[in-house]
C-alpha cells in the first residue's frame, strides 16, 4: 500500500491506473467536471477521450458520480459515440455516491479524497489544487471486498431502500 498526497494523486491515477486498465476500470467520485489530462500529441486532452480510447480498445468502463456534471462534461460527454452507445460503457448518477475510488482490472485501486475533477485529480498548479490523500493498494482482498459492494450497488442491492430516492434522478431498481 502506498500513500499518495496532493499532486501525486494525479500521478497514481492518471498516469498509472488508468492507463492500465486492459479489461476494466471502474471510477466512482462525487464530483465529476470537465477534467483535462495530459495526452498524446496534444497538450491535454478531456478525460472523457481517454475513456473513450479505452472503450475503443475493450475495455469496460463504469462511471458512478453523485452529481449531474456542467454543460461543458456534457458537451465533451456528448462528442464521443463510444460513451453513449458502447455496452461496454455505464454510468451511474447517485446522489448518495460520496466514495472516490479507480479500480484497474481488479489488480490495483486508488482510495481516496481525490474527486474526479481539476482541484482534484487534475493537473492545476499546487497553489490551486485541493489538498488530497489516498492510498494506491494491490491488496487482493481489500480491492475484492470493495468491487463486491459496487457489484451489490450496481445491481441496485441498496436502491430499494435508500431513504434518498425522492431526489434520485435515475434510480437503479
Amino acid at each position: 500500500m502506498k500513500l499518495v498526497l496532493n499532486q501525486d494523486t494525479y500521478g497514481a491515477v492518471l498516469r498509472e491506473i488508468v492507463p492500465s486498465a486492459r479489461r476494466l476500470l471502474w471510477l466512482v467520485t462525487a464530483d465529476i467536471k470537465d477534467l483535462h489530462v495530459e495526452g498524446g500529441r496534444k497538450k491535454f486532452v478531456p478525460f472523457l477521450e481517454v475513456l473513450a480510447g479505452l472503450i475503443k480498445e475493450g475495455v469496460e468502463v463504469r462511471l458512478v458520480h453523485a452529481k449531474e456534471p456542467g454543460p461543458r462534461f456534457r458537451k465533451d460527454f456528448d462528442r464521443f459515440p463510444e460513451l453513449i452507445g458502447s455496452d461496454l460503457f455505464t454510468r451511474i448518477l447517485c446522489p448518495r455516491m460520496h466514495m472516490k475510488c479507480v479500480i484497474a482490472d481488479e489488480r490495483i485501486a486508488y482510495i481516496g479524497s481525490a474527486n474526479l475533477t481539476g482541484a482534484g485529480l487534475g493537473a492545476k498548479s499546487d497553489h490551486r489544487r485541493n489538498f488530497e490523500a489516498g492510498v494506491v493498494t494491490e491488496d487482493r482482498t481489500t480491492i475484492r471486498t470493495l468491487m463486491e459492494f459496487l457489484d451489490a450497488y450496481f445491481l441496485g442491492d441498496h436502491c430499494l431502500k435508500c431513504q434518498r430516492r425522492d431526489v434520485c434522478p435515475d434510480p437503479i431498481a
